[in-house]
Order: C-alpha cells, then sequence, then structure tokens
C-alpha cells in the first residue's frame, strides 16, 4: 500500500501543478515564460510540480485584482440568450416583416396566375396587362 502511494501522490502532484501551470494567465508566471514550466514540471517528476508551487506561479493577486472567475464575470457578453437581446428581436421582427411582404406578393401572383388560367380553360381572351 505505501508503495503505491510513493508513486500516486507525486503522480497527481504532477497532475495538479501541470493544470495549474495551463489555467495560469501568462503574465503570472514568475521567472520563467509559462512553456518553459511546462516542460519543467513534465521533465523533473518530483521537484518540477514543486518548484513550480514555490517560485513558479504568482501567489499575491495581480494589481487589477483579475482572478479567473472575475476575468469571466467581466467579460461575458450582456445577454446570455437571444430572446433577451432586443436588438435581435429587432432583426427577426424586420425579417419576419420582410417574409411577409415576400409571401403577400407571391399570394397576389399565384392568384393572378390561376385567374388567367381559368380564363385560358373557358376559352376567354386574356386581359392585357
Amino acid at each position: 500500500m505505501f508503495r503505491l502511494l510513493m508513486y500516486l501522490i507525486p503522480l497527481a502532484l504532477t497532475i495538479y501543478a501541470f493544470i495549474d501551470c495551463l489555467n495560469t494567465p501568462e503574465d503570472e508566471a514568475k521567472h520563467l515564460p509559462k512553456i518553459a514550466w511546462v516542460f519543467i514540471i513534465l521533465l523533473f517528476w518530483i521537484v518540477g510540480p514543486i518548484a513550480w508551487l514555490a517560485a513558479g506561479k504568482q501567489h499575491t493577486p495581480p494589481a487589477n485584482g483579475r482572478t479567473p472567475s472575475e476575468w469571466h464575470r467581466n467579460h461575458r457578453m450582456e445577454y446570455v440568450a437571444p430572446d433577451d437581446n432586443p436588438e435581435f428581436l429587432n432583426s427577426l421582427r424586420a425579417e419576419n416583416q420582410k417574409d411577409e411582404a415576400l409571401l403577400k406578393d407571391w399570394e397576389a401572383d399565384l392568384r393572378r396566375r390561376e385567374e388567367e388560367l381559368k380564363r385560358r380553360e373557358a376559352g376567354e381572351e386574356p386581359k392585357g396587362d
């Protein structure tokens, strides 16, 4: 059991440090570029993750107070669903009005053609439009 823990704990630490490094913004990685930290974490199995957690990541909040949740909260779109966006709803209304006008034109043309066809079948002369 203890032999298994000797491998699982460093593996879990490596996975945690790797994911943490990938999720950390580039400007919060200290001393080295983020890609260098990724290679250190993956190549030096026990020392790399400990070095990342101890020295590679900025532990104080950044000057602008950014955290992942705050960033997403501040950069989220104003409207969550399309039916909450008045611009989108207005564009749908305008498109609907265009479609209705086009449909009315088609229906009028169809009625005209049907009347013309009935007159031809009845043997009447077509009217000059």
